[in-house]
C-alpha cells in the first residue's frame, strides 16, 4: 500500500522543503504493499516473456514497474513450479528467465483473458486518495502566479483581474467571444497557476478490471533526470510524475468519451476524459459545435459539478465512484445563455468574455510575433495595415492575426529568398492571401437598380393568340371606325387598294388626303390617336400569333384612319 505525505499530518523531510509536492507514492517493500494479488503479477511476467522471449530479472522488474526486491521471490517461485527456467546468467547475480512449455501455455491463457502488458496497476482506493491529496481546489492562485503564467503572451491587466477569482473558484468558467482572440491559449495557461507536478498511476485496477489512465497525448511526464538533486527518486515506479494536465477536446467529443471505454477483444479499459483531467483542467473547445447536443453534455455533468464526484460503469456492469476534481472550462463563440439553461449556468459561476484587442495591444502582438520570427518591428507598417485594411472596411482586430499575417510574410520571403521584413507591400500581399471576407461595396460599385417601367408606347405588347377580333369600343378605337372585321394589313406590307373602292388606298402617313378637303390631322380619328391606341391595345385580326407590332410611324395603320375619313366624306 502506498503512503501519502501531508504537511499537516506528517513531518516534512529535507527534500519536501524544496518541492511543491504534497503527495509522494512510496516504494512498496512487499507484494502485499503493492495492493495487487501475486497471481496478477505472475500473469504480467508470463505475458511479458511470451512477447519478448527472455529477459533478465531486473529488466522484467523495470518493465512491470515493480521493485526487483519485491519481484525476485515471485520469479524464483515460478521457476520452482517449472513455469520459468534460467536461460543464462546476468550481471549483479541476476539471471535471464524464459518460459517453459507449461509456462507458455499459462501465458497464452492469461493473454486471452486480458492482453494488458505493462506497469502493474494501482488499486482504485490509492488513486482516490492521491486525487484528494493533490486536488486543484486546495490551491489558490495569486496575482504574481497569474502574471507569470501569462508572461509569454499578451493579456491586458483587466483580463487577469477577472480570471484570478475564476481560477481560484475551481468550479469552472465560460470563456466566450469571437474566434481568434486566444480563448484556448488562455485556458491552457490557467493550469500553470497551480502546483506544477502531480503523480498519477499508469493503470488502475478495480474488480479485476484494468483501466489505463496515463495518456501521453494529455500527460507530460517529468523525467527523473530533470529533477532536483534533493528529490526523492525512490518512489513507487508504478506512478508517473507529470505536469498538471490540460485535456483539450473539441468537435470530436462524444458521450462515449465521458465513460470508461472497454475493448472486448483485449479486455482492457480506457479511462474517461474526466479521470485523465483530474487535478488539472478540462477544456471543452468550440462548445456547442460537437456532434452531441449541448444539453445532452450539460445534463451528463450537472450532478458531478455539484457533488465533485462521478459514477462510471465497468465492463462487468459494476458502478464505481471516482473523483470529479478539475477546472472545467467551456470555450465557445456563442452566447452562454444560448447553450445552457439557468440551472447549469448557476453551477458555472464565472462567465468571462474575451473581447477584441485594442490597437495598442495589436501593436504589442506584432512586436511579439516579430521577435518570434526574428524580424525588425516597424510601427508605421502596423499603422498602415490598420488604416488600409481594417478601418475602411470595418474589419475587427483579432489576436491571432498578427502572428498569422507575419507567418504569411515569412513564408513569402522564404519563397523569394529575401529577408523577412515588415513592409506595407508584404502586408498587402499577406492580407490578400489571408482574409476571405470581401469588403463592402462602395456607392459607385453598388449594383444597379431595376429599370423603371416604360411608357405604354415603349412597352412591347405580349403575344396574343389568334382569336375573334374584339369590339372597337373595347379595343380603344373610336366607334366611327367601320367594319371592324375588315382585315388589317400586315405590318411588313402596304395594304393594296380594293377594286372599285379608290378611297381605301392608304395615303402617305402624315400627309393630308387629296380626296378630302380636310386633312387627316384634323379628322376626329387622327393618326396620332390611332398610333397610340391601335398598336398597344387593339390586336388586329389576321396577324400571326406572337407577331410584334411596329411603332405607329412605321406602321401602315394610318390607312385605317384615312379610310374612315373618306367614308365620312
Amino acid at each position: 500500500m502506498t503512503s501519502h505525505e501531508n504537511p499537516l499530518e506528517t513531518d516534512l523531510g529535507l527534500s519536501d522543503l524544496f518541492t511543491d509536492e504534497v503527495f509522494t507514492p512510496r516504494e512498496p517493500q512487499s507484494v502485499e504493499e503493492t495492493g495487487v494479488s501475486p497471481i496478477l503479477i505472475e500473469g504480467l511476467v508470463s505475458k511479458l516473456l511470451l512477447q519478448i522471449g527472455s529477459a533478465a530479472g531486473r529488466d522484467i522488474a523495470k518493465r512491470l514497474a515493480i521493485p526487483f526486491g519485491v519481484l525476485e521471490p515471485l520469479l524464483n517461485g515460478m521457476r520452482t513450479r517449472q513455469l520459468l527456467f534460467h536461460q543464462g546468467q546476468a550481471q549483479f547475480g541476476d539471471y535471464v528467465f524464459a518460459l517453459t512449455d507449461q509456462g507458455a501455455d499459462r501465458a497464452s491463457a492469461a493473454m486471452r483473458s486480458c492482453s494488458y502488458v505493462g506497469p502493474a496497476p494501482v488499486p482504485l482506493e490509492d488513486y482516490i486518495l492521491s486525487v484528494e491529496a493533490q486536488t486543484i481546489r486546495a490551491e489558490a492562485a495569486r496575482r504574481e502566479q497569474l502574471v507569470e503564467a501569462f508572461s509569454d503572451i499578451s493579456v491586458e491587466p483587466e483580463m487577469l483581474e477577472i480570471l484570478g477569482p475564476a481560477v481560484n473558484s475551481g468550479a469552472g468558467l465560460f470563456l466566450y467571444g469571437q474566434p481568434g482572440n486566444g480563448k484556448t491559449t488562455i485556458a491552457k495557461r490557467i493550469t500553470k497557476c497551480f502546483g506544477r507536478h502531480i503523480y498519477i498511476p499508469h493503470a488502475i485496477i478495480e474488480d479485476g478490471q484494468i483501466i489505463k489512465l496515463f495518456d501521453a497525448a494529455f500527460h507530460e511526464e517529468i523525467r527523473h533526470e530533470n529533477e532536483s538533486l534533493l528529490s526523492d527518486n525512490t518512489g513507487d515506479p508504478r506512478w508517473v510524475k507529470i505536469r498538471r494536465p490540460t485535456v483539450v477536446v473539441g468537435g470530436e467529443l462524444t458521450m462515449e468519451s465521458l465513460e470508461i471505454r472497454h475493448d472486448p477483444l483485449t479486455n482492457i479499459s480506457e479511462a474517461s476524459l474526466q479521470l485523465k483531467s483530474n487535478c488539472g483542467c478540462l477544456l471543452i473547445d468550440d462548445f456547442g459545435r460537437q456532434r452531441i447536443e449541448p444539453t445532452e453534455l450539460l445534463n451528463r455533468w450537472i450532478i458531478p459539478l455539484e457533488n465533485r464526484f462521478d459514477f462510471l460503469s465497468l465492463a462487468s456492469g459494476k458502478k464505481i465512484q471516482v473523483p470529479f476534481d478539475q477546472l472545467i472550462i467551456f470555450s465557445t463563440n456563442l452566447e452562454p445563455c444560448d447553450l445552457a439553461d439557468e440551472a447549469f449556468l448557476r453551477r458555472i459561476p464565472y462567465k468571462v468574455e474575451v473581447g477584441d484587442p485594442s490597437v495598442e495591444e495589436f501593436r504589442t502582438l506584432f512586436k511579439y510575433a516579430c521577435e518570434a520570427v526574428e524580424c525588425a518591428y516597424r510601427a508605421e507598417a502596423v499603422d498602415y495595415l490598420v488604416q488600409k485594411h481594417y478601418r475602411p472596411v470595418g474589419r475587427p482586430l483579432r489576436r491571432c492575426q498578427a502572428r498569422d499575417l507575419l507567418m504569411q510574410i515569412r513564408n513569402y520571403c522564404a519563397y523569394t529568398g529575401g529577408p523577412v521584413e515588415l513592409r506595407p507591400d508584404h502586408l498587402d500581399r499577406a492580407v490578400r492571401a489571408y482574409f476571405t471576407t470581401v469588403a463592402e461595396p462602395t456607392p459607385e460599385a453598388a449594383p444597379l437598380a431595376a429599370p423603371p417601367v416604360s411608357s405604354a408606347a415603349e412597352t412591347p405588347t405580349p403575344p396574343t393568340p389568334a382569336s375573334p377580333s374584339p369590339s372597337p369600343r373595347a379595343s380603344g378605337v373610336q366607334p366611327t371606325v367601320p367594319q371592324p372585321s375588315q382585315p388589317k394589313p400586315s405590318p411588313s406590307k402596304t395594304a393594296a387598294p380594293e377594286p372599285g373602292n379608290p378611297g381605301s388606298a392608304p395615303p402617305t402617313p402624315g400627309a393630308s388626303n387629296p380626296a378630302s378637303p380636310r386633312s387627316a390631322s384634323t379628322s376626329p380619328v387622327s393618326n396620332a390617336a390611332v398610333s397610340t391606341t391601335v398598336p398597344t391595345t387593339a390586336p388586329t385580326a389576321g396577324l400571326p400569333s406572337g407577331t410584334k407590332q411596329e411603332p405607329a410611324a412605321q406602321e401602315p395603320a394610318g390607312s385605317v384612319a384615312a379610310a374612315c375619313v373618306a367614308e365620312n366624306e
